[in-house]
């Protein structure tokens, strides 16, 4: 058998060794350890702070002496601790003290061959025994040495210095040991080269300005400082003095430190320094309207502003007036209205930065307010720092607010109105209600003829409460928007309700953003109708027809093109023009009939992938003029003067989003393959880039034209998505039709299905069927290499700044592999600076 490991043995010797050091080490210098433990726990928490100067020296003596004595005892207790001793804590902790045995030698019987034999068989075993040595864990018996346990009281001080002692103080607690064997400073026999004097002008602090160090000026310096500032000195020895005609002093001051309140013109003298000081009166701070108040089709109260004060405005408001000699006081305004408070509404001013100069919008919905679409005078007040305030004329305008075109509506607000006007109206407006709930059935809902019973019940029940008025208000407000807004179950019934809204808006004369909105809703009526038929499986535009008696049809797309001829005449002021095209649309809707599509019905079905391409392009363009601005506006000097025209440049790229984005959404309304994962797909990416274009809008509104930007690019990746979509959907359709499956365009496109001649999806995918394939740098792989891009850039499925991306991160790939040659390197780094 083998021998011991003299390794393993060496190295539990040696560890053994080492936990022995720590034995004596504890057991000789634990003491000393405690009272260093104590003595830095005391500095650590202030101690040193806390004693005077001699109790400081008392303190340092003994801590000196414990850590003399300690140690002195450490050094007569520690005993080195030796390799034999290591060695033979290691064999006692072994059966037969193997290590011992080893060292052996046979004493009687060498020569005796049954002696050597056993004696070997006995050094064999003990190797056997020697190769478990182990490592022997170390203990000082301190609780022997320690029977009070000072040991953990030193441990446990270290442990709360390290977790709770201040930072810092243990720094500080040295630094005033330091102190104690420091020469104390000699006084200085004179003081002549100290100042007798220090003096500040500290200004008001609504102005936010610094506080002036009055030594630190340049003589004969002139001292501009607002009005009510504070000048503020000391004065050090005999005779010093402050001379000044600024203002008044202030009351109860020191003697040795006088105060003063800077009220007008003068001059300040003091240790023969002169300070003319000129103080600059508070202007009082102005506000003023930028443009009339804008009336918005939902009602909201917007009115931009400009306000300016020398030190900042600290507050504003709009205050709201009811302008009762402009009123027309007939029917329920005849009697004296209930007397109303102003309305005031806080200007929203910026939370941070300077509020020197402000220009900002204040928007508030007053459509529920009892004065809404009355005569009001619009007020503008702010207030600066010491309360001066500020006002802009009186303007006289109509309240803003939301404005009811369904008959029945429009007589529910008017009787809530009167009713807000005053309660005396209570009978009167009973009389109204009977009047239009009269024989309910077949005009009007079961549930709003017992709602406006119950309200006639109120009126007439005797003289209505405040509270009882202000819930009957409400009722009727919730009533009327529920017939303002439809709430109708079919589809049909609605556009027919919306085209009649639309018409009597535009004969009642309204805003262009109410007729707006109203043509808003009239497309997304005809859209949720043409929605709903191909739900059903009809074509859409089998369901209109222009006259009954010459059976002349029109297709969805003419639809959609009257509805843009009709924006356009409104657009430009052509109401007369346009309401006759309304007209002409009712007769329309008056006419549904189910026909049979003739001729152009192909054209129809093609023409949205073309459509979407121009909305595309135009869409691109937009982006191009977005970036021209923003590098007009941060990339060259603007003279004074340009800055409104830069917002009416803002405000042009943002009606045209606007439209750019009604156009898609007409289109998304027309779009072919409903029911199918592409065409899914495809609406679902034109609705991502809709909400891309109006986020664009926005930020074109609000002055910022990177943020257009992105959301632009957004936008156009998303028609994009939605154009490949569609091209997939197509060459589906192209396939089955070659093995002999039906089309989508059969299911799409009514009875007849589509023709040879480009009908269906077959057609919307015409130009692009026969598109080369590209490469991943954007290239053809029909031969012409040298073309980067295939005709109509914006119609690629690919996007060429992410192919550029990609060739950029090739690039560098490339130049990062060190086994390349240096010259392609090189050339490859030149690459990348072009980039």
């Amino acid at each position: 058998m083998g021998g011991p490991d003299p390794l393993r043995v060496r190295r539990a010797v040696e560890l053994t060794r080492v936990g022995m050091w720590w034995e004596e080490l504890a057991r000789a210098f634990w003491p000393l350890g405690v009272v260093l433990a104590l003595s830095l726990t005391a500095i650590a928490f202030g101690g040193a702070e806390a004693l005077s100067s001699g109790g400081l020296l008392w303190f340092m003596a003994l801590v000196v002496l414990a850590l003399l004595a300690t140690g002195y005892r450490g050094f007569r207790r520690f005993r080195k601790p030796s390799r034999d001793a290591a060695l033979g804590r290691v064999d006692a902790t072994l059966p037969g003290r193997p290590l011992s045995a080893l060292r052996d030698h046979v004493a009687i019987g060498a020569e005796d061959d049954g002696t050597v034999a056993l004696w070997q068989a006995h050094l064999t075993r003990m190797r056997n025994e020697a190769n478990a040595a182990r490592m022997v864990i170390p203990d000082a018996k301190l609780r022997w040495r320690d029977p009070v346990a000072l040991r953990l009281v030193g441990l446990a001080a270290i442990v709360m210095t390290l977790l709770f002692a201040p930072s810092g103080r243990f720094g500080q607690g040295i630094a005033a040991l330091g102190a104690t064997f420091r020469p104390a400073p000699v006084a200085p026999s004179t003081l002549e080269n100290a100042p007798s004097w220090e003096g500040w002008a500290e200004p008001p602090s609504y102005t936010r300005r610094p506080t002036i160090y009055l030594n630190a000026l340049p003589e004969a310096q002139a001292l501009e400082l607002p009005k009510g500032s504070k000048l503020s000195f000391r004065l050090y020895g005999e005779g010093a003095g402050v001379t000044q005609d600024i203002g008044a002093a202030v009351s109860g001051g020191d003697p040795a430190a006088p105060e003063f309140i800077a009220e007008r013109d003068g001059l300040v003298e003091v240790g023969g320094r002169q300070f003319p000081i000129t103080v600059v009166p508070d202007a009082a701070p102005t506000v003023q309207p930028v443009v009339a108040a804008d009336r918005r089709a939902d009602g909201r109260f917007v009115q931009p502003f400009a306000a300016a004060d020398d030190n900042g405005v600290v507050s504003g408001s709009a205050v709201i007036a009811l302008d009762l000699s402009t009123i027309d006081r007939r029917f329920g305004l005849s009697v004296a209205p209930e007397p109303r408070e102003p309305v005031r509404i806080e200007l929203p001013l910026p939370a941070t930065g300077s509020r020197k100069d402000i220009r900002g919008q204040l928007a508030s919905d007053l459509s529920r307010h009892p004065w809404a679409n009355l005569p009001v005078t619009v007020a503008l007040e702010v207030v600066d720092g010491i309360d001066q305030k500020g006002s802009s004329p009186a303007v006289r305008m109509m309240l803003p607010g939301r404005r009811f075109f369904d008959p029945l509506a429009a007589s529910l607000i008017e009787v809530r109105r009167d009713l807000l006007w005053s309660r005396e109206n209570a009978s009167r407006s009973a009389q109204v209600l009977r009047a239009v709930s009269w024989q309910p059935d077949g005009f009007m809902d079961p549930a709003l003829a017992e709602g406006l019973r119950g309200a006639i019940g109120t009126l007439e029940a005797g003289p209505l409460t405040e509270e009882a008025r202000n819930k009957l208000a409400q009722v009727l407000w919730d009533a009327a928007v529920a017939l303002e807004d439809g709430g109708l179950a079919d589809a049909l019934e609605r556009m027919q309700q919306a085209q009649e809204r639309l018409s009597e808006a535009i004969r009642n004369g309204a805003s262009p953003d109410e007729i707006q909105r109203l043509m808003d809703e009239l497309r997304e009526a005809t859209d949720a109708y043409t929605d709903m038929l191909a739900q059903q499986g009809q074509d859409p535009s089998e369901k209109f027809d222009r006259s009954p008696q010459q059976g002349q049809q029109i297709t969805g797309d003419q639809i959609q093109k009257m509805m843009d001829e009709i924006q356009r005449l409104m657009n430009e002021g052509r109401m007369a023009e346009a309401q006759e095209l309304l007209d002409q649309f009712n007769r329309m809707m008056q006419n549904m009939r189910v026909t049979q599509g003739q001729g152009g019905s192909g054209e129809g079905r093609q023409r949205p992938m073309n459509r979407l391409a121009d909305t595309l392009r135009e869409q691109q363009k937009l982006a191009d003029e977005a970036m021209r601005q923003m590098q007009d506006q941060y990339g060259q000097f603007q003279p004074d003067g340009q800055n409104g025209q830069g917002s009416e440049q803002s405000q042009g790229l943002a009606d045209r989003q606007r439209e750019l984005r009604e156009d898609l959404g007409r289109q998304r309304g027309l779009m072919p393959g409903r029911g199918t994962p592409e065409g899914d797909q495809a609406r679902r990416s034109l609705d991502d880039a809709g909400r891309a274009m109006e986020e664009a809008e926005q930020a074109l509104r609000e002055g910022d034209p990177s943020g257009a930007m992105e959301r632009q690019a957004q936008a156009i990746q998303d028609m994009r998505d939605g154009m490949r979509a569609l091209g997939e959907m197509t060459a589906r359709n192209q396939q089955q039709g070659q093995d002999g499956q039906p089309q989508q365009g059969q299911q799409d496109g009514g009875p007849d299905g589509p023709s040879s001649e480009g009908n269906g999806p077959r057609g919307l995918a015409e130009n692009y069927r026969d598109q080369p394939q590209l490469d991943p740098l954007g290239r053809s792989t029909e031969g012409n290499g040298g073309s980067i891009t295939t005709g109509d850039q914006l119609a690629e499925g690919g996007d060429p700044s992410r192919r550029a991306r990609d060739l950029q991160d090739e690039i560098r790939r490339r130049s990062g592999e060190r086994e390349r040659p240096e010259d392609e390197r090189d050339y490859l780094d030149r690459l990348l600076d072009n980039f």
